[in-house]
């Protein structure tokens, strides 16, 4: 029979006292105290594998770890042997999982999750994605272990976002955040995505309406751009000038190269794959777009050669030229000229469009061939892919005709009574 060990007490394991070697005081069932020449007093535990050979586990030092923990953290250990488990493998593997867990954070999964899709994106957008993670997610609960951020975690960082108003961006966090959670379980890191359902609590948008000026409301908002243009830099104003006299859509205008303009020739034609359609593969034809430029458009791309042409994009990032400029920069513009919240990039095709069909006369088609929209109507798009080119040049040679007339007739007016009248 084993030998019988009798149970060491709270005064013995306190009282144990440092000698000229380590030794040991048996507590039972392979539990002991080795008490070391240093007067460190370890606790550990000695057993056999499943093979036969003798192991051991060591659980801490007292009196961090006291009598009362080092026979639980045994009766534990036996339990595991008794299931024909080895309790140090199992020690191994939990510590693997700890550390997996502190590895694995809502940052460091998103950051991987951005990685693998970076090629599905465009490069601005891939830019923009990790950009709002870094601005409104990670510094909120980034730093948490994925499996440990629960919802109202997602839910505070997100109406952040609503506060400032921004509630399409807060929608598109909210659907990236939950995208990243996807992507963990489906790497085995979490079991539930806690941002699946927060878009049912988020403030409602108001779908399909951008800030927008009206042609009421266009004199005073060129006195303001032409006020305003020692402000904004010489691209900057180029672009804000170029876009209302071409409104394509502003992640068309500021991604563009200088490889898509021929000054001689005077064209402008954005390929297939940068459109919107392009990219949400609604262009059976793969069609490009012609931007048809009138002689005022083609002036200002002339002269934005002199200060950009050297590079890759029509509008550089101040920051990295290799880039082209951000969003934020015509927001910013138009924010000094004292429109936020009542103009936006997308605002100028909406002025446009107005403004063609009601005050120039211009049809409908020719108008939304020139915005490059797609036909909702699947078997209209299929046999109506006319393009209208003369029309539409001859049009865009029009408003931007009109343009300067409301540009003359606005500088010469007192602030606040220009006069819109004209055809």
């Amino acid at each position: 029979m084993p030998k019988q060990v009798q149970p060491l007490t709270q005064l013995q394991v306190r009282n144990a006292k440092a000698k000229d070697k380590p030794y040991k005081l048996a507590d039972g069932g392979g539990l002991y105290l080795e008490v070391m020449p240093s007067g460190g007093k370890l606790w550990r535990m000695k057993f056999r594998q499943a093979d036969g050979k003798e192991n051991r586990l060591a659980f801490g030092a007292f009196p961090d770890v006291s009598l009362l923990d080092a026979r639980a953290k045994r009766d534990e250990a036996r339990q595991l042997l008794a299931a024909g488990t080895d309790p140090a493998r199992a020690r191994a593997e939990q510590a693997r999982q700890a550390r997996l867990v502190e590895q694995n954070t809502f940052e460091h999964v998103a950051r991987d999750w951005h990685r693998t899709m970076i090629n599905k994106w465009q490069p601005q957008t891939a830019e923009e994605i990790l950009r709002r993670f870094e601005s409104d997610i990670f510094p909120a609960f980034g730093h948490l272990p994925i499996n440990k951020v629960q919802a109202p975690d997602v839910l505070d960082a997100i109406r952040a976002i609503e506060q400032r108003g921004a509630l399409e961006i807060a929608n598109r966090q909210t659907a990236n955040c939950s995208r990243v959670f996807k992507y963990a379980i489906r790497c085995g890191l979490a079991e539930r995505n806690p941002a699946e359902f927060l878009r049912e609590v988020l403030q409602p948008r108001e779908k399909g309406h951008f800030a927008a000026i009206s042609a009421d409301g266009l004199p005073e908002f060129l006195r303001a751009l032409y006020t305003n243009e020692a402000c904004m830099g010489v691209p900057t104003h180029i672009s804000m000038r170029l876009i209302l006299l071409v409104f394509v859509r502003t992640s068309e205008l500021i991604e563009t190269p200088w490889a898509e303009i021929d000054l001689e020739k005077g064209e402008w034609i954005i390929p297939w794959k940068r459109m919107k359609r392009g990219k949400r593969r609604i262009n059976p034809d793969k069609t490009d777009h012609h931007v048809c430029l009138s002689r005022q458009a083609l002036a200002l791309l002339r002269d934005l050669n002199r200060h950009t042409g050297g590079g890759t994009y029509l509008f550089p990032n101040l920051r990295d030229p290799k880039r082209p400029m951000s969003n934020n920069t015509l927001l910013k513009a138009i924010e000094r000229m004292g429109y936020k919240g009542d103009m936006t990039g997308h605002g100028f095709r909406a002025l446009a469009m107005s403004t063609l069909k009601e005050n120039l006369g211009y049809r409908h088609e020719v108008v939304d061939r020139q915005l490059a929209h797609a036909q909702k109507d699947k078997l209209e798009s299929a046999y109506d892919w006319a393009t209208y080119l003369e029309e539409r040049r001859k049009m865009m040679q029009c408003w931007a005709d009109y343009i300067d007339r409301v540009t003359a007739d606005a500088m010469r007016a007192p602030p606040g009574r220009s006069d819109n009248s004209m055809p």
